[in-house]
């Protein structure tokens, strides 16, 4: 069984909230939510990337920009999914908290299931940057500069479909300077829910590989979230790549969230990634418990029959080694080395 490297999850979210799916050292009978320990290592998940994410306070317009949170109050909600983290990693040997390539080889192994600590949406760092080496020190391997809303450093994009990625302003002058930070610190510096504008100046800004966690293919399913072919060009040229969701509102070419979505539908976008930047560019980034999944996948479990897909499409074994797991295990070893 191939081992596999999920880039984006937000099962931390459904631990410390009251969305299903939240007990993940549970070894459960009939199980709700997407992801948990028992059934990760029934997919053979060797890790995944688990976000920290601060929700909106009220309920959402979706047809808007939802507004900026708060910093103080971000701060807050990152701290308790990160002691989340944690305690879980400290309850048991079976999940492992990975900071660095030795311990993510260890999980390719068979050693546990990790779990890299990634903040989705920078709100929780200072904007003058006086947190970010604690956030490091607590295990911080990777940011998403943006959700889709404003902060301090960058601007996001809104749940559009019919629409494009290039709205609003690029990067602030505190998102160059955390861009950078993180650059020479070794924290990925993720570009889902970014706009145009802030994609095209973390391009130029730095010579680690390009990275989004989670996203679809524009020219399938043209969606302000998902990724235009010049975007996809610059990843690939970048060494980077690209996450493919799970969320059926961007897979679908029309753009809603139902999970009668067929697997299909999900292969074809990893498919169009390939064709367009090369096998060696493309991973999943299944947005596990924080989106509509294709009822075919059901959940984490489901993996096993997304890269069973990808045979039957004729993927061989090394191109499937390098979308399950190697290429995120190449891009992260850069980044964080």
């Amino acid at each position: 069984m191939l081992p596999v490297i999920d880039g984006h999850n937000d099962t931390l979210l459904a631990a410390t909230s009251d969305r299903a799916g939240g007990e993940f050292l549970r070894e459960p009978d009939d199980p709700d939510g997407h992801l948990d320990l028992a059934r990760a290592e029934e997919a053979g998940l060797a890790a995944g990337v688990f976000a920290m994410f601060v929700p909106n306070e009220g309920e959402l317009d979706w047809n808007e920009l939802p507004p900026a949170v708060d910093g103080e109050r971000a701060r807050r909600v990152v701290d308790e999914q990160f002691a989340t983290l944690h305690d879980w990693a400290d309850a048991t040997d079976r999940f492992l908290v990975v900071r660095d390539i030795d311990a993510l080889d260890a999980c390719i192994d068979g050693t546990a299931v990790g779990g890299v600590p990634h903040i989705e949406g920078a709100a929780a760092v200072s904007p003058d940057l006086v947190n970010l080496e604690a956030l490091y020190e607590t295990g911080l391997r990777s940011l998403g500069l943006v959700w889709s809303r404003p902060n301090a450093f960058a601007h996001g994009v809104p749940f559009e479909h019919d629409a494009t990625p290039d709205i609003g302003p690029g990067l602030t002058d505190a998102g160059f300077d955390l861009v950078e930070a993180c650059e020479g610190m070794g924290i990925v510096v993720d570009l889902a829910h970014l706009n145009a504008a802030g994609f095209w100046d973390v391009a130029e800004t730095v010579d680690a590989p390009l990275v989004v966690s989670h996203a679809g293919a524009h020219g399938i399913s043209p969606s302000s979230r998902n990724l235009t072919d010049d975007q996809l060009d610059a990843i690939a040229d970048s060494g980077g790549i690209v996450g493919c969701t799970f969320g059926t509102a961007h897979l679908r070419p029309d753009g809603q969230r139902g999970k009668d979505a067929s697997l299909s539908t999900l292969l074809d976008h990893v498919e169009y990634f390939a064709d367009r930047m090369g096998v060696e560019h493309v991973g999943l980034g299944a947005d596990f418990d924080g989106a509509s999944i294709p009822e075919a996948v059901g959940d984490v479990r489901g993996l096993r029959d997304v890269l069973a897909g990808l045979e039957a499409r004729g993927y061989d074994r090394t191109e499937r080694e390098a979308i399950a797991y190697g290429n995120w295990r190449r891009v992260l070893a850069a980044w964080w080395n």
